[in-house]
């Protein structure tokens, strides 16, 4: 979950103003926080998230303390690949995330049949790594999207208007379970080398190989 910060700064000769943050990770917002109240000069801070609501510092930090135990900093790279002979798609997700201070990678991939674009194959991997965050039990957390494709950023995004129906119907499906999930989505539109590892899932699922496995990442 992000965070923006609004505090009321005072100089020794009464002069006050008010100033805010950009939306940041609650990390960051209680290092700033922390090192606003070191100076002795702030006399109001008030935390407030992507919903509106407005926290305490004391909170913010009990609720980091709390997701500490879940999956955490949720990055997810996916690619779908499609078959024009056969209508087959192939999913890829890979899932970087922390928890109990330790970092993971999930790789997992998944075949689907009865698909009609490569755009649509890009939709279904989308939705197929939000199954696999249901399977890590992932809830209420910022979660970042990172794909090649520019349709399904795009299209998520809100900046261009979903045209067929066949997306139309996948991007009510993402929006269902986001909402079931209480995740916070962000996308990144990235090159396409830089989601090698999730196009490689996607033609191993085409290719029949099966994969899903999670291991820890080590310094």
């Amino acid at each position: 979950m992000k965070f923006r910060i609004e505090w009321t700064y005072g100089v020794p000769k009464g002069i006050d103003a008010v100033f805010s943050s950009e939306e940041m990770p609650a990390e960051a917002i209680i290092q700033i926080a922390e090192d606003l109240e070191r100076t002795g000069r702030v006399k109001k801070i008030r935390f407030e998230d992507q919903y509106d609501s407005n926290w305490t510092l004391k909170e913010v930090k009990a609720y980091l303390k709390e997701i500490e135990t879940e999956p955490h900093q949720v990055q997810i790279y996916f690619d779908g690949g499609y078959e024009r002979s056969s209508g087959d798609a192939g999913l890829g997700c890979v899932i970087y995330y922390k928890q109990n201070g330790k970092s993971y990678r999930r790789r997992a991939n998944a075949k689907l049949g009865e698909l009609s674009s490569n755009n649509e194959a890009e939709y279904a991997a989308l939705y197929f790594c939000l199954q696999e965050l249901e399977y890590l039990e992932v809830r209420r957390q910022l979660v970042s999207f990172i794909g090649d494709s520019r349709i399904v950023i795009n299209g998520m995004e809100g900046e261009w208007p979903i045209i067929e129906d066949k997306l139309g119907s996948w991007v009510q499906r993402i929006k269902d379970k986001l909402n079931e999930l209480g995740i916070q989505d962000e996308y990144q539109l990235a090159p396409r080398k830089e989601n090698a590892e999730a196009d490689k899932l996607a033609t191993q699922a085409l290719k029949g190989i099966s994969i899903a496995a999670t291991s820890e990442i080590l310094d």
